[in-house]
This record gives C-alpha cells, structure tokens and sequence, in this order.
C-alpha cells in the first residue's frame, strides 16, 4: 500500500509518500507545496497544481490528511479549512482511500505521547523510515500522518479479513 500524507497548510502544504508492506514502512518522497500568489484563489489554485502533480507522479493508493484544528483567529483557521478542503479534494478526484486524522491521534501513533513536540514528532518519523531526508517541519508532519494511517489501515484491513473468514 503507497500512502500519502498530507499536512494542510495555505502557505506550506506538506506532503509525504511512504510505502506499507505488512508492518515494514519504507520512504518514497517527501516535500512542501508553497502557495504563489496573493489572492487566495491564486494561492489555493497553485496548491491544487501542485498536489496534483505529487499525486500523479508517486500514484498512491490510500490518503492520509489531518484534521484542521479550531483556534482563536476564526480568519486564520478558515483559511486553514480552505486549503484542507484543497488537500482532500485532489486526492478524491484520483479515487484516493482518505483517512482523517487528529494532530493527537497522529503523535500518539508515531511517537506514543499525544501531546508530542514538533521535534519529538520528527525524530520518531526518522527511526521509523531510516535513511529519510526530511524536507521541513510540514513533511515530517506528513510523514508522520502517513505513518498513522498505515498502521489503522493495516489493522482495518486485519479486521475486516477476520470478519470474512468468520462469515465463510
């Protein structure tokens, strides 16, 4: 299973790819998508490109994207929201599987604390795909989100296998 991961931001979109075979997890690419432009439609318009051009060049089978978080600057966050519903939209439009998970849910899968710095985060994603070169703070994230959904997705899949040999 290649998954994406995908830190939504509307200046720095993180992305990461990493491929799940049972339980070992392997490094494909990671990166930021930068916004251009001024106007949010132009920005949101040039993170659709961009995330369209990852997808289609690494074609993975399952998204992962976190979930936007509400703070106190009702702007900022709906901004956020605006770019979210970009990282969801590219993926739906190849036929993606897409998980939606919590920045909780995502620390305590990778690093095992819920409430996990930024640094603790990156250095968990390192000893779980060695050899990675992180290309900022937004791609570790992602690769941790990818990270995350690869061991729910696996452990779906074990159930849903266990519930069809039951039925058999």
């Amino acid at each position: 299973m290649r998954v994406l991961g995908i830190d939504p931001g509307l200046r720095n979109m993180g992305w990461g790819i990493i491929d799940a075979e049972g339980s070992r997890l392997s490094h494909v690419a990671n990166g930021i998508c930068h916004s251009v432009g001024s106007e949010l439609a132009a920005r949101l318009l040039s993170l659709h490109e961009q995330l369209t051009d990852v997808v289609a060049r690494f074609q993975p089978d399952h998204a992962a994207i976190e979930n936007t978080f509400v703070n106190k600057d009702g702007v900022g966050t709906l901004k956020l929201g605006q770019a979210r519903g970009v990282a969801l939209l590219v993926p739906a439009q190849f036929g993606l599987v897409i998980g939606e998970y919590a920045p909780n849910k995502v620390k305590k899968t990778v690093v095992g604390v819920g409430h996990a710095e930024k640094h603790q985060v990156e250095h968990m994603v390192k000893l779980q795909l060695p050899g990675v070169a992180i290309n900022g703070a937004d791609a570790a994230d992602a690769l941790a989100i990818a990270i995350c959904h690869a061991h729910y997705a696996r452990a779906g899949a074990g159930i849903e296998g266990a519930l069809k040999r039951a039925r058999a």
